[in-house]
């Protein structure tokens, strides 16, 4: 009679590997673990649980195994375009927690809450204090001003032509070279903070500096992280400026979340930068009902199916 595994259970976030890539595969499940089969045959495993997001380029299949199999272990999948320069789906791992969710809500939508966690974000990122009295409209505007400044600053350390930020993501060879490889390394940043926002039970869409993008709130946590991360490796690729430019900047980014431990530092400041609004989680109502089956202990993130 044959044994049963045990059921598995997600791996926490910070002891994974960031992001893996995959191209021109299939994606499927095999002995319990991912496993890649490309055009030729050739199998390649994935530790299970081990990746916090799989990307997915075009000339991927996944199979419903894979699928199932990534929700059950928090391992996030993110269907991309060439190179990352457009996100069509993503697969959530498990879903934002009911409490947390309710928190996210009510210190986005009260303009004192929302505008604490603004100007803590704005200190995280950039390790002073902003100035007083300003709005979050305000606050913006400062911030989009430094993050230019800082672009240039950047592409003068390492000897780069920049004009300015910009590209068109139906035309992407139509962008210079600084464009396309801070784009590879921004989609980098952002299937990773994705991955964290959703394992520590919070919603993508509910952003407090960016507002009314499915991953508002994701664009909200990169930021704080980028300009330490991806924004130095994406311009130190850019002056070499040779070969596969956004293989090498994945490479790289995938090395600078590993040296900066990037999944240990991220959900704790997710937690950092909403807990300056001073509120805490609602507690569930008396009247109430509770879950008929409770959920086991999980070895994992909040957010993640046990």
């Amino acid at each position: 009679m044959a044994q049963m595994l045990p059921p598995l259970k997600p791996i926490p976030i910070k002891e994974r590997l960031s992001v893996l890539y995959i191209e021109k595969g299939h994606l499927d499940v095999l002995d319990g673990a991912f496993v890649i089969v490309d055009k030729t045959g050739v199998r390649t495993h994935v530790p299970v649980g081990g990746v916090a997001c799989l990307m997915l380029e075009p000339g991927t299949r996944v199979s419903h195994a894979a699928c199932a199999l990534a929700a059950r272990v928090g391992t996030l999948l993110v269907w991309i375009g060439e190179a990352g320069v457009r996100l069509y789906s993503a697969g959530q791992p498990g879903g934002a927690r009911a409490d947390r969710l309710l928190y996210q809500a009510k210190l986005a939508l009260d303009p004192a809450l929302r505008l604490k966690v603004v100007r803590k974000m704005y200190a995280m990122r950039f390790g002073e204090e902003p100035p007083e009295r300003r709005s979050v409209e305000q606050l913006r505007g400062i911030e989009g001003a430094r993050v230019r400044e800082m672009y240039k600053r950047l592409a003068r350390k390492y000897g780069v032509e920049w004009k300015s930020r910009e590209y068109d993501p139906d035309k992407w060879d139509a962008s210079d070279l600084p464009n396309r490889c801070l784009s590879a390394a921004t989609s980098c940043l952002y299937g990773v903070s994705e991955a964290a926002v959703l394992a520590a039970g919070y919603a993508p869409a509910v952003g407090f500096i960016h507002t009314g993008k499915p991953l508002s709130f994701v664009y909200d946590v990169a930021d704080i992280y980028k300009f330490e991360t991806v924004v130095p490796v994406a311009f130190r690729v850019a002056a070499r400026g040779a070969g596969n430019v956004e293989q090498q900047v994945r490479l790289a980014c995938r090395d600078v979340f590993r040296e900066t431990k990037l999944l240990d530092r991220i959900v704790p400041g997710i937690e950092e930068m909403l807990a300056a609004a001073g509120e805490r989680p609602p507690e569930a109502p008396e009247d109430a009902v509770r879950p008929a089956i409770p959920n086991p202990e999980s070895l994992g993130d909040a957010g993640h199916r046990a």
